[in-house]
């Protein structure tokens, strides 16, 4: 299977992956991150739950749009219609939703063809394992975004979602319009250091990530968020 999907992740190799150092991000958080991107050869560590699925979904939005190609491993309970609400262009999107034991090696070669890697780990992660695709990510100048992987050894980035509350729903009546959350960044890109801002995920009307207006009124209630996210 690793010699397949190497050839596979060869013939989809985007002609400007070498062409920025700067993964671009969705515009409302740019502010969030030295440079306005995430570096190309950085290793992000999501934190699960509260809508940790949904911010790497919206990561992977302008890649793909962008023309540039994103690849999902280890998420078998992936939704496509809630990647492509949040942006992402799911011709341009690969999932392998089982990676089994050959995992690494599986990563290692999609590594080789694709600009994002969103990786859950089937298994708890060993340092050495979580190093080497630290490494050839770096080597390769892809990203690798990891879901749910607490003992990934020493990330570049950590990104979380918190603070979570849904717009619609009144005292026991109405419809889940939109959930707005703080998202978190801390670690070595950003100095050591967390930075915070509020971003709609997903916003009204739009079911996308968007930028939360400072006039927008307060009219959000707390929600119970499932930790699929």
């Amino acid at each position: 299977m690793p010699a397949t999907l190497a050839r596979a992740a060869e013939r989809s190799r985007p002609v400007s992956m070498a062409e920025t150092r700067m993964l671009e991000v969705p515009a409302p958080l740019a502010p969030l991150l030295p440079g306005g991107g995430i570096r190309k050869g950085a290793t992000v560590a999501v934190e699960p739950g509260l809508g940790g699925v949904s911010l790497a979904l919206a990561l992977a939005a302008p890649v793909t749009t962008g023309g540039g190609w994103a690849a999902v491993v280890g998420l078998s309970s992936l939704g496509l219609l809630a990647a492509a609400e949040l942006g992402v262009d799911l011709r341009r999107l690969a999932l392998v939703p089982g990676p089994g034991r050959q995992w690494p090696a599986v990563v290692a070669a999609l590594v080789d063809g694709f600009d994002l890697l969103v990786l859950r780990p089937p298994v708890t992660v060993r340092p050495a394992e979580g190093r080497r695709l630290a490494a050839r990510v770096r080597e390769r100048g892809a990203v690798l975004l990891v879901v749910d992987a607490p003992g990934w050894p020493e990330p570049d980035l950590r990104m979380s979602v918190e603070a979570a509350e849904w717009e619609g729903l009144g005292a026991g009546h109405g419809f889940l319009m939109g959930r707005r959350v703080d998202v978190v960044a801390s670690g070595r890109r950003v100095g050591g250091r967390d930075r915070r801002l509020s971003v709609w995920l997903p916003a009204p009307g739009s079911g996308r990530m968007e930028e939360v207006a400072a006039e927008t009124p307060a009219t959000t209630v707390p929600f119970l968020e499932r930790v699929s996210g």
